[in-house]
C-alpha cells in the first residue's frame, strides 16, 4: 500500500473498463504503424502482443476514422494470404507550431507521421514590442500555413506556441530578451488566430518554453540514434537549455528546468537582461558573439552567416570570439554534465553552423573539469543538433503526440 505524505492513501486509480482499454490499444496500434512506417496487421499484431482478430477491429476503427491508411499487398514468404500495408494518413490530422523569436517567426504544420508538410519563416523585430502585436502578427503567419496545409487536405487539430521564456499555465512569467513579463500568451493567440480565420473552428493553443520544444524534436527527428539522455543547448539572442532523461523532459518543481543561459559566469560581468551580471548569455548569446566579432549585433541570422563566412575564412577576430564563447560554454555545461550526467550534450540554434570553432574550446573545458573522465576532447558527444530538429516542429509534433495517445478523443474533430 502506498501513503501520501501526510500519512493518507494515495487514492487509486480507477479500474479500466472496456471503454478505456480499447482507446488504450487503439492508440498502441496507431504508434505502432506510425513507428514502422509501413506496416501489415500481422506485423501489428507481433509488435503489440494483440491478436490478429483484435487488431484487426482495432485497424478498421482507425481506417473509418482516417488516421490509417493502406494500399498493395506485401508476401511475408510463409503460407497464408497476403497482407495490405498499413501507414499512417498523409491527410487529416495535423498539428501546428509557432516559435515566436526575439527577431523571427518559424511555423511549422506536421502530419501524423511528424513530417514537416508547411514551413513558413518570417525575420521580424520583437524586442520591446507590445506582446499583442507579436502574437497577432504571429497568428497571421500560422493563418498562412494552416491555408497552405489545407490545400494539401491536412486539418490542424491544435497549436502550440514555442517561447523563449519561463511559462507557467499559459502565461510567459519572464522573457527578458523580448521584454516580456506576466504575459498571457495562449487566450490571445488563439483569438488572433480565430480572428484571421472566420467561420472555421478556434484551435486549442497551448504554450511551451522553446528550447523544450527544440530539445523534443532533436528526441524524435534528429540523429541521436540510441541515446536518450541528454543536455540541449539553443543558442538565440539568448541561450536555452532542456534537459532530456531517459527521453522525458525534466522540468522541475516549477517546469522552469534548464534555464542555463543566465547560470553565472562571472558576478562583476556584463548586466543581463534578467537583472543579474555576467550570465552565460552575455558571453555566448548571439548578441554577444556578434558584438564580440566586430559585427552588427542586431543583424540577426545574416550576421550569424558573416560571423560563420568569417570564421571559415580564418579571420582572426571571428575566430577568436567563437572560442571565447565556447570556453564560456564548456565551463557553465561541465557544471550541467557534473550534476546531470548526460550520454550527450546537443548544440542547437545558431550554434548548429557554429559548431567547429566552438567545440574545441568547449570540448577542452569539458575533457578538463567533468569529474567522471567520460569526455575525452576527442569524440561524439558534444555534438551539433539535426538541421530537422527545431522548436516550431517540435511544436506542431507534440500536437501530434496527443493524437497518437488517444485518437478516439480526436476523431470527431478530423470528421
Amino acid at each position: 500500500m502506498r501513503l501520501s505524505g501526510s500519512g493518507g492513501q494515495i487514492p487509486l486509480e480507477p479500474k479500466a473498463d472496456r471503454d478505456t482499454v480499447r482507446r488504450h490499444n487503439l492508440s498502441l496500434v496507431l504508434r505502432a504503424v506510425r513507428d514502422e512506417g509501413e506496416v501489415t496487421r500481422a506485423g501489428v499484431s507481433a509488435r503489440v502482443g494483440l491478436t490478429r482478430a483484435a487488431i484487426s477491429s482495432l485497424v478498421e476503427q482507425l481506417l473509418e476514422s482516417g488516421f490509417l491508411s493502406e494500399s498493395g499487398k506485401t508476401f511475408s514468404g510463409q503460407a497464408g494470404r497476403p497482407g495490405t500495408v498499413l501507414k499512417v494518413a498523409r491527410t487529416g490530422v495535423a498539428g501546428i507550431g509557432v516559435e515566436i523569436n526575439v527577431d523571427y517567426v518559424s511555423v511549422c504544420v506536421v502530419d501524423l507521421a511528424g513530417t514537416d508538410r508547411v514551413r513558413l519563416v518570417e525575420h521580424l523585430d520583437n524586442r520591446g514590442a507590445p506582446p499583442a502585436r507579436v502574437l497577432g502578427r504571429a497568428a497571421g503567419i500560422a493563418a498562412r500555413a494552416l491555408a497552405s496545409a489545407a490545400e494539401q487536405d491536412l486539418q490542424a487539430v491544435g497549436a502550440e506556441l514555442a517561447l523563449p521564456g519561463l511559462i507557467s499555465a499559459g502565461t510567459v512569467r519572464q522573457a527578458p530578451n523580448l521584454g516580456w513579463s506576466r504575459v498571457a500568451a495562449e487566450a490571445p493567440f488563439a483569438d488572433a488566430l480565430a480572428a484571421h480565420r472566420p467561420g472555421l473552428p478556434p484551435l486549442p493553443v497551448r504554450a511551451e518554453n522553446e528550447a523544450n520544444l527544440a530539445a523534443l524534436a532533436e528526441l524524435w527527428f534528429g540523429g541521436l540514434g540510441d541515446v536518450r539522455t541528454f543536455l540541449y543547448l539553443t543558442g538565440e539572442i539568448g541561450v536555452g537549455g532542456a534537459l532530456v532523461l531517459d527521453g522525458e523532459l525534466l522540468r522541475g518543481a516549477h517546469g522552469f528546468a534548464g534555464e542555463i543561459g543566465h547560470v553565472v559566469v562571472d558576478p562583476e560581468g556584463p548586466e543581463c537582461r534578467c537583472g543579474s551580471r555576467g550570465c552565460l548569455e552575455q558571453y555566448a548569446g548571439q548578441s554577444a558573439l556578434l558584438r564580440s566579432a566586430g559585427l552588427d549585433e542586431t543583424n540577426g541570422a545574416a550576421g550569424v552567416a558573416e560571423l560563420e563566412r568569417r570564421a571559415r575564412a580564418g579571420e582572426e577576430r571571428a575566430v577568436t570570439a567563437l572560442e571565447r564563447a565556447g570556453l564560456m560554454l564548456g565551463r557553465v555545461v561541465s557544471g550541467a554534465v557534473n550534476l546531470f550526467d548526460p550520454d550527450a550534450v546537443v548544440l542547437g540554434g545558431i550554434y548548429r553552423p557554429l559548431v567547429p570553432w566552438l567545440s574545441p574550446t568547449a570540448g577542452a573545458e569539458l575533457a578538463t573539469r567533468v569529474v567522471s573522465g567520460l569526455w575525452p576532447e576527442a569524440g561524439d558527444r558534444l555534438r551539433a543538433s539535426s538541421p530537422a530538429a527545431d522548436a516550431a516542429r517540435g511544436a506542431a509534433a507534440r500536437v501530434v503526440q496527443d493524437v497518437l495517445s488517444d485518437p478516439v478523443a480526436y476523431a470527431a474533430r478530423v470528421a
